[in-house]
């Protein structure tokens, strides 16, 4: 049973980690912890890991992309991503509902990183550690191009606050396809290509990159 853990970092991940941990009556920081959980940035987290003394505790990180590996030396060792993004409220409101991948080289690690995530109001789903980039990949598909596509919105003409519920509607409607390619409206298709080229050909190829995969994975 996880009853002290160590949270090394303080930013967006780990204050929020923190909070919840606490919360739930879990102590932090304290001597001789179960968990020592590193919530550094993924360059950070191999010099950090060997800076730490082998022990009893088990070493994990929140990375979605860092191997395993980079916990050396340590054996005890797992990896628990959140697949969510966090501010800097450190609120831990943040972490509920929310999926958690979980990987680890043993049945015990994996019984331990998911303890954790159950912990945290996580629902912990195993990631191999082989499959982590390919994974990670796949959240940075979903949040961080999110964030260029209402950029590249914007900047087309239409305004920010008028996406938010669109970008809802699309997650709430679940994900079906709407629009031109939808309908195999071509002629609309082509009509935009022009007018892109025409105002903002820095976005020409973004579009036509992302009607080209929506006509092959749609």
């Amino acid at each position: 049973m996880i009853e002290r853990v160590d949270v090394i970092g303080s930013g967006r991940v780990g204050s929020a980690i923190s909070a919840r941990l606490r919360e739930r009556g879990v102590a932090v920081g304290e001597d001789d912890p179960d968990v020592v959980l590193l919530c550094v940035p993924d360059t950070a987290i191999s010099d950090v890991s060997r800076r730490l003394a082998p022990g009893r505790a088990w070493v994990g990180h929140v990375s979605g992309a860092a191997p395993l590996a980079a916990l050396e030396p340590h054996e005890r060792r797992f990896s628990l991503h959140p697949l969510q993004t966090f501010d800097r409220s450190g609120d831990p409101a943040q972490l509920d509902g929310v999926w958690g991948a979980i990987s680890g080289e043993t049945s015990e690690a994996l019984a331990t990183a998911r303890e954790l995530a159950e912990t945290l109001g996580l629902r912990p789903f195993e990631v191999a550690d082989g499959d982590r980039t390919l994974y990670h990949a796949g959240a940075v598909f979903a949040s961080n191009y999110l964030v260029t596509l209402q950029r590249a919105a914007v900047r087309l003409g239409v305004p920010p606050d008028a996406l938010v519920p669109l970008m809802r509607g699309t997650i709430e409607h679940g994900f079906e396809l709407t629009g031109p390619i939808a309908r195999g409206d071509w002629a609309t298709v082509e009509a935009h290509k022009q007018a892109i080229r025409a105002e903002h050909p820095e976005l020409e190829h973004l579009y036509d990159t992302l009607a080209g995969a929506t006509v092959l994975l749609a």
